[in-house]
């Protein structure tokens, strides 16, 4: 058992839980559960167009109907900014960070496919053109090559220069990079490991070097299958997921254990949601996910 095992889960508002942010949910939440470990939920409301009126809420209302009761406060990214501003300051006074005044036409004109679209070539590296005006910061990752093993995965590496490039920490029309507030967040609420989709496997060595660089302890890491539609599309807000219902939520949970490779057994599976995860968290094995980034439904 791990007893200062500390997990969370950190959906973002732009809609109500659907399946696959619930098998995120329940991947981290039993994780944590069959360590005797702490779960927290942090809703990741950092980019006000995309957060939806009241859908923080609905998602809170839905996990407690699963039976998915969290650990101390719920944490709001939009109340921590004073948080990002004094990373920023860090991260300036190790010379790391540069302004840009590139638009993203003149990016995807001098740009080179990365592994995540675009990478930024560098251009106001060594400053600003004197006729520009800068509208975000970015961060130096010239040379910086990232390693680590997943719990589900396996082993993966990134060289962030040629597969990311500098990316955006800050635009100045105060909007803080998810990148940068993770690492934060997840530092200043003692997380110890971060159970979550793999369509962020790929975020992961930019946060670790984040967390070189400010001198912060890096979490274990587990990416579980993204679950996709038929058309191999990840369920989201904009491919009309369904919302979980929170009135009947039980066979949700039991398909989101079946999707995670932990099916319980018949008997449990008829009985209530309580039940299901006494039996879930005794039973649990990670190694039984399967290694996939994306999966069907």
């Amino acid at each position: 058992m791990t007893a200062n095992y500390r997990g969370r889960f950190a959906p973002s508002p732009t809609g109500p839980l659907h399946f696959g942010s619930l098998v995120a949910a329940v991947a981290s939440y039993v994780e944590a559960k069959s360590r005797d470990g702490a779960w927290f939920v942090r809703i990741e409301d950092l980019d006000p167009p995309r957060v939806v009126a009241g859908a923080a809420d609905d998602v809170l209302r839905t996990l407690e109907a699963c039976g998915l009761h969290w650990d101390g406060s719920v944490v709001y990214q939009s109340q921590r900014f004073d948080a990002y501003h004094a990373a920023l300051h860090c991260l300036r006074k190790l010379d790391v960070i540069y302004p840009c005044a590139c638009s993203r036409r003149e990016i995807a004109d001098s740009a080179f496919a990365g592994i995540e679209g675009p990478v930024y070539p560098g251009t106001c590296r060594g400053g600003l053109v004197s006729d520009k005006h800068a509208h975000a910061l970015r961060i130096n990752t010239r040379g910086i090559r990232i390693a680590f093993e997943d719990a589900v995965q396996g082993k993966i590496e990134q060289d962030l220069e040629h597969d990311i490039g500098d990316f955006v920490l800050y635009r100045f029309h105060r909007i803080f990079a998810y990148q940068l507030a993770v690492v934060i967040d997840d530092a200043e609420q003692g997380i110890t490991d971060v159970v979550r989709g793999a369509d962020l496997l790929e975020s992961t060595p930019r946060q670790i070097y984040l967390q070189r660089l400010l001198d912060l302890p890096a979490p274990r890491y587990m990416h579980v299958p993204v679950v996709v539609n038929h058309n191999g599309e990840k369920l989201s807000k904009q491919t009309l997921a369904a919302a979980i219902s929170a009135k009947n939520p039980l066979p949700a949970l039991l398909a989101a254990l079946r999707f995670l490779g932990n099916e319980p057994p018949p008997e449990i599976a008829s009985t209530d949601i309580e039940a299901l995860w006494q039996w879930t968290i005794r039973h649990w094995h990670r190694s039984r996910i399967p290694r996939a980034r994306w999966l069907p439904l």
